[in-house]
């Protein structure tokens, strides 16, 4: 055997390039080649798991040709809640100012007493504690009570330290609050300043004990902590819920302030009872109701098709519980019959009995398209809870006092986006109310005072925009008119289009501000028939005080002239009067 077969075994190996031959290869090299393989597998198995381990790390990135910049920047990159972003951009909600703080708190506690009382049918007693803390500055106690249908223990929590939880945004109906911030934003105000947690106190019936239950708000979870929960042998309500919470505040007079706030809730809720208690007062206010006649229970529609954008039409086709275009029309809409949803399927071009989960974009463009041109009844109103015109200007007359004229109107119901809505506007005019000074505007949305941002709401563009000198009032170029008027102007929506998360101002679409200039016009016009009618009467009282000034006058000369008595003379002034007077009637 030669060199080369004992170096290979029993066959050689053949060393030509590109020659397919039948020759194996000894089993000592391929025993060399296996191990060759695996530890160069190891090898870029190790560089890998390096290269990944510097990559997903902040350090050594520098070093390694493998990391970016972007890689860097992705590592730092977290989710945050809803409770963190409004903690730190708590402005948004209303909490910019230690003023606005404690109105806010009062403001969003007691909407969520007037709603949970108006749901069950229940007059509402409430009562507001606003107490300062000992040995500590510009820190209250805020406490709110109600004697609603009480909240049940499971849902505590959730409702007062939860942001976005809530029964309401679902809903198409007319309702204080929307989007389940409100109370509890107020809380958690209170736990960032005070560190105290928000204690709940709430009883479901006289057959049920009343729990007390503690609980702060995790903002990096939005989510409740339970601090503690007792339960109290005796409360003096048999159903009801209050609400106590720490912050830091300051309290004020006037303008802006929680007394006026209150004054207006119970002008625009004419049907409530709320006692108040102030910071440096031992008794309360009394604000007592104008009557026992509830407002109507606004009840639950479907969204009207005019208005509707196209983004929400598609969303809708593919949640909707429909299989069919026609179906989905007539079941997710309100006011749409078969014959209208036909004709839009018609005027679109689609087929009725169309699967609408598989239609394309092209095609829901198509119905979008479609519905404007097709004539659809407005909205149904029942879902709307409008104050009315007699109680409007009950309530103004019982939180305002005397005054020598008073008119309000109610507008048909109209619609913006979709969204029904209602325009009410009282107006009272003169008593002690200044003439000299720009007109007092209460701005309401859905029976809720609204404090603050009036530059930036619909309500106060509409009465700046009206030409109030046509109607008996002065006005400088671009603001609100001069004179002894109060303006209550009420908007009643199933959603309404606040301009930003603290509820303080109206967007101003098109046909809100249109409906406000009508109603406002016409209450105008009845305003400017009694200032005319006043304007007479004091012409003509002014003219009658002359008769009374110069008769006596006109009496000695005639007398002198033609040489009367005195019974003569008498006689004749009294027929000159007469005379006068039958002339110049009011």
């Amino acid at each position: 055997m030669d060199s080369q077969s004992s170096l290979f075994g029993e066959e050689a190996v053949s060393t030509v390039p590109g020659r397919k031959t039948n020759t194996r290869v000894a089993k000592p090299v391929k025993a060399a080649e296996s191990e060759a393989r695996k530890s160069a597998a190891k090898q870029a198995a190790a560089r890998g798991a390096k290269r990944t381990k510097r990559t997903k790390g902040s350090k050594g990135n520098k070093g390694n040709k493998g990391a970016t910049k972007a890689h860097e920047l992705a590592a730092s990159a977290r989710e945050i809640s809803v409770s963190e972003f409004f903690a730190k951009n708590r402005h948004l909600l209303g909490f910019d100012s230690k003023r606005k703080a404690l109105l806010t708190t009062v403001k969003e506690a007691v909407d969520n007493a007037l709603d949970a009382c108006e749901e069950a049918g229940i007059l509402p007693d409430i009562t507001v504690r606003i107490a300062p803390i000992k040995n500590k500055e510009d820190t209250f106690r805020v406490t709110v009570g109600d004697n609603g249908p009480g909240i049940l223990e499971e849902q505590i929590e959730l409702v007062f330290a939860k942001l976005l939880y809530g029964s309401k945004f679902h809903r198409l109906r007319q309702s204080r609050g929307q989007q389940g911030i409100g109370i509890s934003a107020a809380g958690m105000y209170g736990q960032m300043t005070t560190g105290a947690p928000v204690t709940i106190t709430s009883r479901i019936g006289s057959k049920h004990p009343a729990v007390r239950v503690k609980v702060r708000i995790d903002t990096t979870k939005n989510a409740p902590v339970r601090v503690r929960r007792d339960e109290l042998e005796e409360w003096p309500l048999d159903h009801g819920t209050e609400v106590s919470i720490d912050l830091v505040g300051k309290h004020h007079r006037g303008r802006g302030s929680v007394e006026e706030y209150l004054g207006q809730v119970a002008v625009a809720n004419p049907h409530v009872t709320i006692a108040y208690w102030a910071p440096d007062e031992k008794k309360p206010r009394l604000h007592d109701r104008a009557t026992r006649k509830q407002p109507v229970q606004a009840k639950e529609i479907k969204p009207h098709p005019y208005g509707v954008e196209l983004g929400t039409l598609m969303k809708m086709m593919k949640s909707t519980r429909s299989s069919r275009l026609a179906a989905f029309l007539q079941a997710d809409f309100s006011r749409v019959s078969k014959k209208v949803a036909d004709e839009i399927c018609a005027l679109a071009k689609i087929d009725p009995g169309a699967r609408v989960r598989s239609l394309e974009h092209k095609s829901a463009e198509a119905v979008h398209l479609a519905i404007p041109k097709v004539k659809i009844m407005s909205p149904p109103t029942d879902c709307l809870s409008p104050i009315g015109e007699p109680l409007i200007q009950a309530g103004l007359q019982k939180e305002i006092g005397e005054a020598e004229f008073f008119v309000s109107r109610t507008r048909s119901p109209a619609v913006y986006r979709g969204n029904p809505f209602q325009i009410e506007v009282g107006v009272a005019l003169g008593g002690d109310l200044n003439a000299d000074s720009p007109v007092r505007l209460m701005r309401f949305a859905n029976r809720v005072p609204l404090q603050h941002q009036p530059g930036a709401c619909a309500i106060t563009k509409a009465v700046t925009q009206v030409d109030w000198k046509g109607y008996g009032l002065q006005q400088p170029r671009g603001a609100l008119p001069v004179g002894p008027v109060i303006f209550m102007v009420h908007i009643a929506s199933a959603w309404v289009p606040f301009t930003s998360e603290s509820k303080e101002a109206v967007a101003s679409y098109s046909e809100i501000l249109k409906e406000l200039k009508l109603a406002l016009q016409e209450c105008g016009r009845h305003m400017q028939r009694f200032l005319n009618k006043r304007r007479r009467v004091a012409d003509e009282l002014k003219k009658r005080g002359y008769i009374d000034k110069y008769i006596p006058h006109i009496g000695q000369a005639l007398r002198d002239i033609l040489e009367l008595d005195d019974k003569q003379t008498d006689k004749i002034l009294i027929e000159l009067r007469e005379t006068l007077e039958r002339s110049r009637k009011l």
